[in-house]
């Protein structure tokens, strides 16, 4: 058993999720405990699953081109999704329609993140601009207009009080809200996902020369690098493993790679399973349950990875 028992590589195919025709771009766990997962895709759908049955719940229809970005309120109760519509989507889960419709963008809109309350929504888009929406305001405008970025925004996270961005030039800007401060950090290659550790000390950085960077939060320092991946042509998410002790992503040639977070070596097997037919575009670690995960891919599924019973620590 590899180290602790709590990376991709010791988990088993629970589900595969098939619905989507053409690439899946997203796929977005629901908060808390509950077990329910979001895809977006080409197609211009995003499907609610459950993935212990492997059933689509329900289907939401109202973009007019694909789905590249997908994130659930704290309650679960609505979600936000964005895509090459150039506007951002608020949706009522139960219901399965969209409550606002946010427009401003001047193009697609690669990336959105609510805050933990669900009361500020960041977007960021191939314009080079990050939107701040107040949700709580009749006005549709953006309260913020976010323009250092000299590149398409590919990334992002909220914070209580920072907002992190990720973008196509290169840099990891870091936006302390209650200071109004800007630190800006130049990695060299494009920037496709930003993932902060729970304690918001490190920040897991993927780009497009086959590296993921380990930073810290606060002074920018290199912490750790991990590579042996192949991550050049297309957006690949990152994310940290169980209690985060590991780092799993997975890459082009559809293979699933997971390191050791203090030494940054490979775990077994190497060389990596590869699970999917194409490019794998997201990794995402449930976040409760510590023997589940899920990835998705260009060739059209959604899987889901769990340890056996027996196994999960």
């Amino acid at each position: 058993m590899p180290k602790n028992g709590t990376i991709f590589l010791a988990r088993t195919l629970h589900t595969t999720l098939s619905s989507h025709r053409g690439p899946v771009h997203v796929v977005r766990y629901s908060k808390g405990s509950a077990k329910y997962v979001l895809s977006g895709g080409q197609d211009r759908t995003i499907r609610l699953w459950n993935p212990e049955l492997g059933t689509e719940i329900k289907t939401f229809s109202a973009h007019g081109y694909e789905v590249l970005s997908i994130s659930v309120s704290h309650d679960n109760a609505s979600f936000a999704s964005s895509g090459g519509d150039r506007s951002v989507f608020v949706w009522d889960v139960t219901a399965g329609v969209t409550t606002r419709r946010l427009s401003g963008h001047m193009s697609k809109v690669n990336v959105v993140e609510l805050n933990d309350n669900a009361t500020v929504l960041a977007s960021g888009s191939y314009d080079s601009t990050v939107r701040l929406w107040d949700l709580r305001a009749q006005s549709r405008a953006p309260i913020q207009i976010l323009e250092e970025a000299g590149d398409a925004v590919q990334a992002l996270h909220v914070g209580a009080a920072t907002i992190i961005s990720g973008s196509v030039d290169g840099h990891v800007r870091t936006y302390d809200l209650r200071m109004g401060e800007l630190r800006s950090d130049f990695v060299g290659q494009p920037v496709t996902s930003v993932i902060p550790s729970q304690d918001a000390t490190t920040l897991l950085v993927s780009t497009l020369d086959s590296h993921i960077r380990l930073f810290d939060t606060t002074s920018g320092k290199l912490l750790n690098d991990f590579t042996g991946h192949k991550h050049s042509s297309y957006r690949c998410r990152a994310c940290f493993g169980h209690a985060e002790a590991t780092v799993v992503c997975g890459d082009e040639d559809g293979t699933v790679w997971a390191w050791d977070l203090v030494d940054a070596t490979v775990l077994q097997p190497k060389p990596p399973p590869k699970v999917h037919d194409k490019v794998i575009t997201w990794a995402e670690h449930h976040p409760t349950d510590p023997g589940e995960m899920i990835t998705a891919s260009a060739d059209g599924t959604v899987k889901v990875w769990r340890h056996p019973k027996s196994s999960t620590p």
